[in-house]
């Protein structure tokens, strides 16, 4: 298996590693006005310094910006206050509300830079001003052109850098964080440079893995002791994920299959023999849903609202999704795809089985981005059948909800899954997830097999192995399954039922934060 986009490292051979003992580097800024001694505990909440590349509301690509934006808030009632540091990408700043600087640094990778402290929706966000790296047309990773930003390595060896002084240092108003809470590769380097802090590094998606060539070992100021199979070099070259699986305290994943997944081959893009070296160390806490945003009995952005109480609601979202997408006003079951359009999602596989879910009277709304001859197959399909499939390229937030909403069942048939959300919104509103067997997608869907029909806790349908093949047969199970309207209406109760929130891996997380501590 291949990763997904540039900056991933080819799994070209397996690595074991056990994490190094040394002391971090200093950082060459720090906060004014701060006391020198971080205290051994503090009254009161817990705190945490949650470094990221993106953040919801304020800036997203993914289910990543999702994550990081719920935990605060289902984390807070479990005595645990968060700080979320992101970049201070194009217009962001403008958006931060009482603003005040904590931190500076008059040369951080090239040219001068800041943090900004100040509120964002209710969440306490900490942006890195620092317009020579972020301050940028494009999008968050790429150009215009659509090519990676050629200086990603160091942009984001800078988010680490400030977050790895905040976390040894604190902020100058005096706020000291007991835990650095690091989201992907781009905070990779941050556990590296803050040792004597616990920390934690969450694996979204190993397939992406910020990848740098050797010689930039002094260019992004990593220490050359580390540049070996033990520490960040992977197959002579720098990983900044590989970086934060070595030198955090603690590893977590999305869900608990993935954890497992990892430690393999087929789905550890090489990093599988580090993971397995620190399996004592690792956690999988599936993700969950802030539902104050999604929730269909007072979601905003639907049409009608509805509940599993009363789904009159629903139909009307139904038929005014068809009426958006041009689709024809009777049909079969009506499937969604809300996804990047990537080999990795398995939109290729749906491509093959297209002739099946039309045949079996099903019709299809499309909306996303991604590969271009994915991209292209799905506007030919939708050409080919007019009513039939309608087709959306771009992203579009508010679409998405009433996609939710209208439809009957969403696809995700993706090759590999750590967590999703698709599914989890699909649960919420009432719209069946067909989901691959993997990952998280697993973990959160109970398949409508003949044993959960019979005792009736199926949510949703799974299947295996991941090939057109085996989801042409869901399609066709799925179809059959509609069209017993007393069996669909119960599956659907039921997955509206089933729990998706934040509740019970807010706590997860909580108890992983206390081991760290000793709380």
């Amino acid at each position: 298996m291949k990763p997904a986009a540039t900056g991933a490292a080819k799994p070209v051979k397996k690595v074991a590693a056990k994490a190094a003992a040394k002391p971090g580097a200093k950082a060459k800024a720090k906060p004014a006005g701060k006391a020198s001694a971080k205290p051994a505990a503090q009254a009161g909440a817990g705190r945490i310094l949650s470094v990221a590349s993106e953040c919801a509301p304020l800036v997203k690509t993914g289910g990543l910006a999702d994550v990081v934006g719920a935990l605060p808030a289902a984390l807070a009632p479990l005595g645990w206050q968060l700080r979320t540091l992101i970049p201070a990408y194009r217009g962001l700043m403008a958006r931060l509300e009482n603003p005040t600087e904590l931190w500076s640094d008059p040369d951080l990778y090239g040219g001068p830079a800041r943090v900004m402290a100040g509120q964002v929706a209710g969440l306490e966000m900490l942006l890195l001003d620092a317009p020579h790296l972020f301050d940028r047309p494009g999008s968050l990773y790429i150009d215009e052109s659509g090519a990676d930003w050629s200086d990603n390595p160091r942009r984001f060896a800078a988010l680490s850098w400030a977050a790895a002084a905040i976390a040894r240092d604190g902020l100058a108003d005096g706020w000291v964080p007991d835990v650095l809470h690091c989201h992907d590769w781009q905070a990779g380097f941050a556990p590296l440079w803050a040792r004597q802090t616990p920390s934690i590094m969450t694996i979204h998606n190993i397939a992406f893995q910020g990848i740098a060539p050797a010689r930039a070992v002094d260019e992004l100021r990593l220490p050359h002791d580390g540049f070996n199979p033990q520490g960040y070099e992977y197959w002579g070259q720098i990983s900044a994920l590989k970086a934060g699986l070595v030198y955090a305290s603690a590893i977590s994943t999305v869900s608990p299959t993935y954890a497992a997944e990892l430690t393999t081959a087929e789905f550890g893009f090489g990093l599988e023999g580090v993971i397995r070296s620190r399996a004592e160390v690792l956690s999988g806490i599936l993700n969950g849903v802030d539902l104050g945003v999604w929730n269909p009995a007072t979601d905003p952005l639907i049409g009608a609202n509805y509940s599993a109480a009363d789904m009159a609601g629903k139909t009307a979202c139904a038929k005014a999704l068809r009426d958006e997408f041009g689709l024809d006003a009777e049909g079969g079951p009506l499937f969604i795809v809300v996804s990047r359009l990537t080999r990795q999602k398995g939109l290729d596989l749906l491509l093959e089985a297209l002739p099946g879910l039309i045949a079996r009277g099903g019709q299809l709304a499309v909306l996303g981005t991604g590969e271009p001859d994915l991209q292209e197959g799905y506007l030919r399909a939708a050409a080919h059948w007019p009513g039939r499939i309608g087709v959306h390229i771009g992203y579009d937030e508010a679409l998405s909800h009433r996609m939710f909403a209208g439809g009957d069942i969403v696809l995700v048939p993706s090759r590999f899954e750590p967590c999703g959300l698709t599914q989890m919104y699909g649960l919420a509103y009432g719209t069946l997830p067909l989901v691959a067997q993997t990952g998280g997608l697993a973990d959160s869907v109970i398949d409508a097999n003949v044993a959960a029909l019979r005792d009736d806790v199926a949510t949703g349908l799974q299947f295996a192995p991941v090939t057109a093949d085996a989801l042409n047969l869901a399609l066709q199970k799925a179809a059959t399954l509609y069209a017993r309207r007393d069996i669909w209406q119960r599956m659907t109760a039921r997955a509206m039922a089933h729990p998706v929130g934040w509740d019970a891996s807010a706590r997860d997380y909580a108890a992983l934060y206390d081991k760290l501590t000793g709380r």
